[in-house]
């Protein structure tokens, strides 16, 4: 007979517990990586999205050398800006040459019903057969069965959103967001007893960020509420003659470490923050590459843009489809032991009329030039063959027998 059990309408007492997952904080226009974990943004580019791994890390510093004009470079800029809007993230821009107020205003347009999707547009055919006949004959027989090359960079669930650049975004859009400028022109330098590594106006912009930072509530430091929110950071052409400093200006350059020193400054700054920033550096003024190495090492992500515009692949028939090339620098190693390159090495991007894009590089055969060289080689044969023969014939047509 079993023994009578005490307590037996007393509830079980035990140390298991079920797992559950911490609750993040949803912040608008934010969404984890599935790589590594970290907190992405976008860059209002959905195909250099694509090539960072998902977005921009939040805490990380994209570097965007400048191409001859600082037209794209700019573009690019002002992109990433025009998404924090549309997310209600707040900005903060530093520039020199023109008014943070001015980039502001010429932020492109947001497209809310996504017609800049990218699909391949199916036109009806009224017959088949000739349609195929004609594209079978657009294209020599030994490239017929080969894959079609996929140019557009794309992932297969949509991060950010799409703009027209033909028009600028709606006041009222603007208005919204909330925003911090720095203008170089209204900080006006003073010289310092004390010597330091860095300028005035490094250390006057990093001053009047680390104020935004810790005001606003940006700091990890700082409890954490249900309304956090993320800080885009854009800071213009950095190390041109218009801040201060002559990296450009000269081969060995007496501010050489106020750049570096001032991007440690920021690299440590975002890295305790919710801000992710975006720089522009003209680096095609800047005569020492090692120190170019340097600024380069200093960021995270790093791109560079090689437009077209005044050069001889302008009129190049081969480029005829783009407008510059995009070589990817650097790109970080955030909770891995090794960051995803892109696929593809060959980048080109392009202008349209709305939209500004990155794609892989696919250049056609040149088909024409190859069959010159056969005709050169016929020829050469063929001239042969005459001179042998003894008979008179031009260099541009063939015997005849």
């Amino acid at each position: 007979m079993a023994a009578p059990m005490s307590g037996v309408g007393k509830p079980s007492v035990t140390s298991f517990q079920k797992k559950t997952r911490s609750k993040l904080i949803s912040i608008p226009g934010t969404r984890p990586s599935v790589q590594n974990g970290q907190l992405l943004v976008s860059t209002g580019v959905t195909s250099l999205d694509y090539l960072l791994g998902g977005g921009l890390a939040v805490g990380t510093v994209l570097l965007i050398e400048e191409d001859r004009y600082d037209s794209y470079s700019r573009m690019i800029l002002k992109y990433f800006l025009a998404e924090g809007v549309v997310c209600r993230q707040e900005l903060f821009v530093a520039a020199a040459q023109d008014n943070p107020d001015d980039i502001l205003q010429e932020l492109p347009a947001p497209i809310l019903d996504d017609v800049a999707i990218h699909k391949p547009a199916e036109q009806p055919r009224l017959s088949s057969e000739p349609q195929e006949s004609l594209d079978a004959m657009k294209i020599a027989w030994r490239y017929q069965n080969l894959p079609k090359v996929q140019t557009a960079l794309a992932s297969s669930c949509r991060f950010g959103h799409y703009y027209d650049v033909s028009k600028t975004m709606e006041p009222e859009i603007r208005q919204a967001a909330k925003f911090h400028r720095f203008y170089v022109p209204e900080h006006p330098t003073q010289s310092s007893p004390t010597h330091s590594t860095m300028l005035e106006s490094y250390s006057a912009l990093l001053k009047s960020l680390q104020e935004v930072i810790h005001r606003e509530g940006f700091d990890l430091a700082a409890p954490m509420s249900n309304s956090r929110n993320i800080l885009r950071i854009g800071l213009h052409s950095l190390g041109s003659a218009l801040w201060g400093d002559d990296l450009c200006c000269h081969d060995n350059p007496q501010n050489g470490h106020s750049l570096t020193t001032f991007l440690y400054g920021l690299r440590a700054l975002l890295r305790s923050s919710l801000s992710v920033a975006v720089v522009t550096v003209p680096s095609h003024l800047i005569q020492d590459r090692a120190l170019m190495g340097s600024i380069t090492r200093l960021c995270d992500n790093a791109i560079a843009l090689e437009s077209f515009k005044g050069s001889e692949r302008e009129t190049n028939p081969l480029y005829k489809d783009y407008h510059g090339l995009l070589h990817v620098r650097q790109i970080p190693h955030l909770n891995c032991l090794a960051s995803q390159l892109p696929d593809h090495k060959d980048l080109a991007f392009k202008l349209k009329r709305k939209q500004f894009t990155i794609e892989r590089l696919h250049l056609p055969p040149d088909l024409s030039e190859t069959v010159s060289r056969v005709s050169r080689g016929e020829l050469s044969g063929a001239a042969t063959v005459a001179s042998a023969c003894g008979s008179v014939s031009s260099g541009n047509k063939h015997l005849d027998f």
